[in-house]
């Protein structure tokens, strides 16, 4: 028997994640500081195209090294395995070259005719040599989460950040004041030396761990058809993530144009979508590493209970996942909605941005709860049932802001990312139920913790109001005083009504794996 390892590997990642994005949010709002809203909207397009780029370089080598290195460690030996891990990183250079040489060539051509803006092709030029060691990095952190040893992973990303926040931190204050060009610029060159140290970070743990590799191996056979398995698992996941991408990036890029055609102005245009998808989204996702450790190594214990057919530890890693991501995001939704005003003003100085926290806070159980049912589908191998409800959402989206936002203006971009929010997470949830056949006891996840919820927010947003008009006080102190208060409130409410997820239960995880 082989020690599970699922709940420390949590714990790594959920620690690594929260310092990784503690830094990242404060990096977010430097950046937004020195380059202004109009400046991050710029900086979302560019990103847009990279990131359909990373998607083409990327997307279907993790999930794939992921599930064959479990299977193979699982019926056979450490030569298929290196043999499997060899292949596929050249595979994956060879991608994410192509990818590189397609970006440089064409930043000009992007920039004019798609993004619309002549600024962006330098940034982009900057961005393409970072692909190819995205490509390769992407195989190894497919391997290392199948080892469960997330560790280098995660050293890995901390170590990057590090990197980029260094880079970006010197390079912006020596060319910030040259305008937005040469501030997007400094950012990306921030990005693509961080990205390929990363790599080398990655590569040199793989060295180090394949030594250890032998006696965790079953000795069997396995093997055969290396690059016929990867490319059966990798098309379906790599063409729908391109698919996907693809709709996303146009998405984008015509929001911008589509709220121009409401106000006039190409330059407010800007700084609504960078208010949004640059400054309210991220803060919005922030708390969210409290559960991505569940998304990262679900898919492994979801596919090794899959293959070994052992359906009770398969229904019990669900059940008990889904109750922790909903308790978990319904606190953090409550909290962002009522103090929403607040975490506005003290971030980004900004009641703009306030206002759209306050709009999509209420959505995060749905936004959170994705990723889970997105891990878990893909565990299944139900990776093309999640391509085609992402598909029809980025075309439901594209089609309502092109009929709306010309009317409308960014209330009608709220609306859209309402119903997609609701949308894409409620069919994940149905398919994952017709999967698996689990049971969800909807009363105890999630109708109970919203009323829970709501009246701790409502009883701790009237005692802070109260003590507040005693005596101005600082806005941190409202917020976590409100905050905490809300917060026992909620856990309180929860235990009075058993509805808190078991920690007997979690820990059975633990032992579960036989």
């Amino acid at each position: 028997m082989k020690k599970f390892t699922f709940i420390k590997n949590a714990a790594i990642i959920t620690v690594t994640t929260l310092l990784l994005r503690g830094i990242g949010m404060a990096f977010r709002v430097y950046i937004s500081n020195s380059i202004g809203t109009e400046g991050m909207g710029l900086y979302q397009l560019i990103t847009s195209v990279y990131f359909l780029l990373i998607t083409i370089a990327t997307s279907g080598f993790t999930v794939a090294v992921t599930r064959m290195v479990v299977e193979e460690m699982n019926s056979g030996s450490e030569k298929t395995v290196k043999a499997l891990i060899r292949k596929i990183v050249a595979v994956s250079i060879a991608v994410g070259v192509a990818a590189a040489v397609l970006l440089y060539l064409f930043s000009d051509v992007i920039s004019l005719y798609w993004i619309q803006d002549e600024r962006a092709s330098l940034s982009l030029k900057i961005l393409a040599p970072s692909l190819p060691f995205m490509s390769a990095a992407a195989c190894f952190k497919g391997y290392f989460s199948a080892r469960r040893r997330m560790a280098v992973s995660s050293g890995s990303q901390i170590f990057e950040q590090l990197i980029r926040v260094g880079i970006v931190l010197v390079l912006l204050m020596r060319f910030s004041g040259y305008g937005i060009t040469a501030a997007c610029a400094a950012i990306m060159i921030g990005d693509t030396v961080s990205e390929c140290l990363s790599c080398l970070y990655l590569w040199i743990g793989y060295m180090a761990d394949k030594r250890k590799m032998a006696s965790e191996c079953a000795g069997g056979g396995g093997g055969g058809k290396i690059m016929s398995r990867f490319l059966n698992i990798a098309l379906p996941i790599s063409g729908g993530a391109v698919l996907n991408s693809s709709l996303r990036t146009v998405e984008n890029i015509i929001v911008p144009s589509a709220l121009t055609k409401y106000n006039s102005s190409r330059e407010q245009s800007l700084s609504e979508f960078g208010a949004i998808k640059g400054m309210a989204l991220p803060l919005i996702f922030f708390p969210s590493s409290l559960l991505s450790a569940f998304s990262t190594l679900l898919m492994p214990e979801i596919t090794e209970s899959k293959s070994l057919k052992q359906h009770r530890r398969l229904e019990r890693i669900i059940n008990q996942s889904m109750h922790l991501c909903l308790t978990i995001s319904i606190l953090i939704s409550g909290l962002f909605t009522v103090f929403a005003d607040e975490l506005g003003q003290i971030i980004y100085n900004s009641s703009e941005v306030g206002f759209y926290i306050k709009v999509l806070a209420p959505l995060i159980p749905f936004m959170y709860i994705e990723s889970i049912v997105d891990g878990i589908l893909k565990g299944l191998g139900q990776q093309v049932s999640t391509l085609k409800y992402s598909v029809i959402d980025s075309c439901i989206r594209i089609a309502l802001i092109l009929v709306l936002l010309p009317f409308t203006g960014i209330k009608g971009f709220l609306f859209v990312m309402i119903v997609s929010n609701c949308f894409t997470p409620i069919l994940n949830m149905a398919r994952m139920i017709k999967v698996t056949g689990v049971k969800l006891k909807w009363s105890r996840i999630f109708i109970k913790p919203c009323i829970g919820i709501v009246i701790s927010c409502l009883i701790a947003k009237f005692g802070v109001n109260a003590i507040e008009s005693l005596g101005e006080l600082p806005v941190i102190i409202i917020i976590c005083i409100g905050s905490a208060a809300a917060a026992l409130g909620y856990i309180g409410f929860l235990y009075a009504f058993r509805c808190l997820p078991s920690i007997k239960k979690l820990r059975e995880l633990k032992n579960a794996r036989a």
